[in-house]
């Protein structure tokens, strides 16, 4: 081959693989707009769930605002958490709101296996369309590395538990019925820190890639049967369990937050939940490089790059 050839051969495989380059994040931009901003105009269709829904960890935070947002779209909802009170204060909520009839269930999902004969036993007889598995927790209330942890053995264990047996478990006892009607859906929700590597946070961080992972593969193995699963990993939302930080473009309530991630149903199976959030985790994924950089400096790096975003569409 002459040198000349060979050059353009070169140019032609640059081209390439620039084009292929260009078309991607064409395509990421299209797939984001379909899910962010078509889904505000032509909401998914709830009243085809006609009957309950399951929402775990109700009392607070993104679990009680799925329960409440839910029995505004016209469903009952079972209430699922360890504090009593709080779950009669939500379901007073709900009924006196939306006029939605509510159960409430009281366990605590730390305690293993024990607990879903009595759960399964509360829901045998409804008749349930969808399910949020919400319930979850850290090990810790500051970032800390694993073997600092105080009682780390019973951490484990409550982790474990909580984040991923909850899930599990739960969809075990709703699936079939579910598949009996053939329609369902079941949001799972996991978190952008089991997206990536998360230091400090690196039990948390990996029962929610389980989260991601297991209601990914449960998605492709049941969606021909009228089931969606769908797996939501937003970034930060102010709730308890984030100690609860002051609100902002990038921060979201749990109420703005769900609103806008139940649009997403039916236009993306896995989802950062809101336009914010997706743009925080496109900076991420494809701007910066995980090796040289943690994840708590990425997700700084993102924020600035959204803020400054912000500014040119105000002076524009």
């Amino acid at each position: 081959m002459e040198e000349s050839q060979f050059y353009e051969w070169l140019h032609l495989l640059g081209l390439l693989a620039l084009s292929y380059l260009v078309l991607k994040q064409v395509w990421n931009l299209l797939v984001g707009f379909k899910n962010h901003i078509l889904s505000r105009w032509w909401r998914p269709d709830f009243k085809k769930y006609d009957g309950w829904a399951v929402v775990t960890g109700a009392t607070d935070g993104i679990g009680k605002a799925y329960a409440m947002e839910l029995a505004r779209k016209g469903l009952d909802v079972v209430l699922i958490g360890r504090n009593v009170e709080k779950l009669e204060k939500v379901a007073e909520e709900i009924e006196k709101e939306s006029k939605r009839r509510t159960k409430i269930i009281q366990v605590d999902f730390t305690e293993g296996l024990d607990i879903y004969a009595k759960v399964e036993q509360e829901l045998k007889n409804l008749v349930i369309c969808v399910l949020v598995n919400n319930v979850g927790m850290a090990y810790h209330h500051t970032r800390t590395r694993f073997y600092e942890v105080f009682y780390i053995n019973k951490k484990i264990s409550d982790l474990i538990n909580c984040n991923i047996l909850s899930m599990v478990q739960m969809t075990r006892i709703i699936l079939p019925k579910m598949l009996l009607r053939k329609k369902g859906l079941i949001i799972n929700l996991s978190s952008a820190a089991g997206s990536r590597p998360y230091p400090k946070s690196a039990m948390y961080g990996a029962t929610k890639a389980f989260v991601d992972f297991f209601s990914r593969s449960l998605y492709y193995e049941y969606k021909h049967d009228g089931i969606i699963v769908q797996s939501v990993l937003p970034y930060l939302v102010s709730t308890n369990m984030t100690r609860n930080p002051a609100t902002s473009i990038l921060v979201k309530t749990s109420d703005d937050f769900v609103r806008k991630a139940l649009n997403t149903v039916g236009y993306s199976h896995r989802t950062n939940g809101c336009l914010s959030h997706s743009i925080q985790a496109y900076i991420i994924d494809h701007l910066l490089i995980e090796n040289i950089m943690t994840s708590w400096l990425c997700q700084y790096i993102a924020g600035c790059a959204m803020s400054l975003l912000v500014k040119i569409i105000k002076v524009n």
